[in-house]
């Protein structure tokens, strides 16, 4: 059965308006996946939709009547209000609404749980990467990974120690990076964040929800390539699930 749903967030980051509106209209590659949007009220959005308010640096909407490509969901919608904060950086309003069509429990605790992650990651874009070009890539793990503890088999399998909380300092072995010291910026059971000085690993435990494992990569160093990288992570991760 179809049924509305909305997720609203609001959050303080220590960066400009500009830059935040910057980060989420056209540097969605260092902390999402690459996103166009036609920079006018009524240009091209994602996924087929429409910009509806085109305001910069203080409100993006981007509305879609028919999302190309998932088939769990037919409206969506994402604004953003960005609005400065008295003595710098500034606050950010994000509602995602829309509707779902079926399995509506399972789709919206994924989506609000999701949600989480990618706007810790716009912060974590803005705190230490922001205005540096990013290269995007990401794997999925074989149809195995949809085992319970999969995400954890993932983790392991990188280095990163069962009770490395979040804010450590842990020594991993990255595909198409090899060992190098990473922060552990984001965990909890359903996803782990990584990163090192030059990129950011976000690991997606969608196994949780019924799909494989997900990697993405936001890599900020001179000369990446997605390819090579998006390569070695497959090879990895179809070694972790061989068995």
């Amino acid at each position: 059965m179809s049924k509305e749903f909305e997720i609203v967030r609001e959050f303080d980051v220590d960066a400009s308006p500009e830059e935040v509106w910057e980060a989420i209209t056209t540097g969605t590659g260092g902390w999402l996946w690459p996103l166009e949007y036609e920079p006018k009220e009524g240009g091209a959005a994602p996924y087929g939709g429409t910009v509806t308010a085109w305001d910069p640096p203080h409100r993006l909407t981007g509305r879609t009547e028919n999302v190309e490509g998932i088939s769990q969901q037919t409206f969506n919608q994402l604004d953003h209000v960005i609005e400065p904060r008295e003595g710098g950086g500034c606050r950010v309003r994000y509602v995602h609404s829309g509707i779902l069509v079926e399995d509506w429990d399972n789709q919206y605790d994924g989506a609000t749980k999701h949600t989480d992650f990618y706007l810790h990651t716009l912060r974590q874009y803005l705190t230490h990467f922001t205005g540096r070009p990013a290269v995007f890539a990401s794997a999925d793990a074989p149809a195995a990974s949809v085992a319970p503890d999969a995400l954890d088999a993932v983790s392991r399998a990188l280095g990163v120690p069962d009770d490395a909380a979040e804010g450590a300092t842990v020594r991993v072995d990255l595909p198409g990076a090899g060992p190098v010291d990473a922060v552990v910026d984001y965990r909890n059971r359903y996803f782990v964040g990584l990163r090192t000085d030059d990129a950011m690993y976000r690991l997606f435990g969608r196994n949780h929800f019924g799909a494989p494992v997900g990697v993405s990569v936001h890599d900020f160093a001179p000369g990446a390539d997605a390819d090579t990288t998006e390569a070695a992570w497959r090879t990895r991760l179809d070694a972790v699930f061989a068995q």
